[in-house]
């Protein structure tokens, strides 16, 4: 196991601390000094085009921070990856998503196994079903063909494919509608299961190793209510062959667990595998994403793949400085640990992305959420942001006001798409061309602001022109593209899987587990036990829990 590198050891880091006590940020003077800046900064990677300008950086900062990159070892790190190197130490691991969208045709071979074989033949197996349900081949235990299609995963088993079947709504041409179901509430899987049709229904239980404790749990609640639904039809009676007949034509898996599969009551010719070099986060263009080659239909999920891996060779064969994610990442790493960022908003101009930034926070938040280093030392700088945002224009109505005048440094990422899904007219204005315009007026008013003499120049006087002061240098990057296609998602999801991994490879961190979503998921099982009202499990907790304990079996009362 390589060491990582110390970045705060490097020559770049010293000179990013005296770039930072020298600056005074400027970005009206830059602009107005510079006419070539906004053409030197922006870059294209695939259809995405990204406008780098509105950043509180000069062409010396960033020239230390590509500096950084290479000190740290950022190409060769992903070049390791790339080869299959076991780069999740604590798991000894190799970290191949990437190996998930590669074309047909390669042969990488890894600890002896020739991964894209394995790939493609898994992606050959659900892109059959997939066809099989879209055709109405595949029916239910009754003869009618599939309408909905439910999904029971958490964490990237949930949250990737319910980004992507949002951001994709479009392009379902098979009448065929997905939801999602995630939390052990039992109120999410009762809300979207109650007006489905069971004789219609596909559900897919989405879990590696069969025994995650929600997913299971939500599986063996949607198949009671499948066998009590159907038997109230008369469709089956309490018989076990019956029972086990409208499993095996109502639920599927996404799973390597064949046994437990199998007990569940799962034909496992319908199980879709995927493997350990797959991490969660990174797993919906793998057998994962089985709901949306349902919904979407094989060629569109084949080009979601062909965009992630444009973007993957975009980072493999681009100089660093020009290297978009890369940039974007030593961005990130600029703002947290120079500049004192703790946050990064990302705000789509797309209601179609409402849950992309749900879905970065697992993406970066699990990744890079660590406090020691990946040869188990602790870690020599602050780690991480908090990611978060919602779709235009709704934010600016909510939070917009922090970034804009707060005390607070939130670099944010805009996105926005030049021809909308639905393109409408109010009148003769075209809406979506409204809409952009606000797209675009923020990131100018975040980073030119509105000096005192403007707003007094207008009129206003006394203490209010403070108030209606905007001081600007509010660092944005915005991301255009030509519209919301499978290529242009995957590319986006890819830019800022490459931004993380920058980012963790620069603070020496193993981006690739998440040993602290683990200890809670313990305890659960410690606790669940004294909630049934076991005295032994209940005079183990402490104090605190068990008053809460107290409270619960006082209240409870349904």
């Amino acid at each position: 196991m390589t060491a990582p590198v110390d970045p705060t050891t490097t020559t770049a880091w010293a000179e990013l601390s005296a770039h930072r006590d020298a600056l005074t940020p400027d970005l009206r003077g830059w602009f107005a000094q510079d006419a070539e800046r906004a053409d030197r900064l922006s870059l294209d990677l695939a259809d995405l085009h990204v406008d780098l300008s509105k950043n509180l950086v000069t062409d010396e900062i960033l020239a230390s921070l590509v500096k950084l990159a290479d000190e740290a070892g950022v190409a060769e790190r992903y070049s390791a990856m790339l080869a299959g190197e076991h780069i999740n130490t604590t798991e000894d691991r190799a970290v191949l998503h990437t190996a998930l969208r590669r074309p047909a045709g390669g042969s990488l071979v890894v600890d002896g196994q020739n991964i894209d074989a394995d790939v493609q033949e898994v992606l050959a197996k659900v892109s059959a079903f997939a066809d099989r349900v879209r055709s109405g081949e595949w029916v239910g235990v009754t003869g009618k063909r599939v309408t909905h299609v439910v999904n029971i995963g958490i964490g990237g088993s949930d949250l990737g494919p319910v980004m992507v079947y949002e951001a994709l709504r479009p392009y379902a041409d098979a009448g065929i509608e997905a939801r999602f179901v995630s939390n052990i509430d039992p109120t999410d899987l009762a809300q979207k299961i109650s007006d489905l049709d069971p004789e219609t229904t596909l559900f897919i239980v989405a879990s590696k190793t069969f025994t995650t404790l929600e997913t299971l749990t939500n599986a063996r609640l949607a198949r009671d209510w499948l066998w009590t639904q159907l038997a109230e039809r008369g469709v089956i009676d309490g018989d076990d062959e019956a029972k086990d007949e409208a499993v095996a034509r109502h639920f599927i898996a996404v799973s390597t667990a064949l046994d437990k599969v199998a007990e569940f009551g799962i034909d496992t010719d319908n199980a879709f595998g995927f493997w350990d070099w797959v991490g969660g986060r990174y797993s919906v263009d793998s057998s994962i994403g089985t709901s949306l080659a349902i919904v979407f239909g094989p060629p569109a999920f084949r080009e979601l793949l062909a965009g992630f891996h444009a973007v993957d060779e975009h980072v493999r064969t681009t100089p660093l400085q020009k290297n978009v994610p890369v940039l974007m990442g030593l961005l990130n790493v600029w703002y947290t640990n120079f500049l004192g960022s703790q946050s990064h908003a990302v705000l789509p101009y797309a209601q179609q992305l409402s849950r992309f930034a749900a879905y970065l926070q697992q993406l970066t938040m699990e990744s890079n959420g660590k406090s020691v280093r990946w040869d188990g030392t602790p870690v020599t700088t602050d780690t991480g942001e908090v990611f978060w945002g919602e779709p235009g224009t709704n934010g600016q109505h909510a939070f917009y006001q922090l970034i804009h005048q707060g005390t607070r440094l939130i670099p944010a990422d805009f996105i926005a798409f030049v021809n909308p899904a639905h393109p409408l007219k109010d009148g003769e204005r075209d809406v979506h061309g409204l809409f952009l315009a606000n797209f675009l007026a923020q990131t100018k008013a975040l980073a030119f602001g509105k000096t005192s003499a403007e707003v007094e120049a207008e009129g206003t006087t006394g203490p209010l022109v403070a108030a209606r002061t905007f001081e600007g240098n509010r660092p944005t990057t915005s991301i255009f593209a030509p519209a919301l296609t499978p290529s242009v998602l995957g590319q986006l999801i890819a830019l800022y899987e490459h931004i993380t991994f920058t980012q963790g490879v620069i603070w020496g961190i193993n981006s690739f587990d998440q040993w602290g979503v683990e200890l809670g998921k313990q305890l659960a099982l410690q606790i669940a036990p004294a909630i049934e009202g076991d005295r032994t499990a209940l005079e183990a907790q402490d104090a605190s829990t068990q008053a809460l304990l107290a409270y619960y079996q006082q209240h409870r009362t349904v």
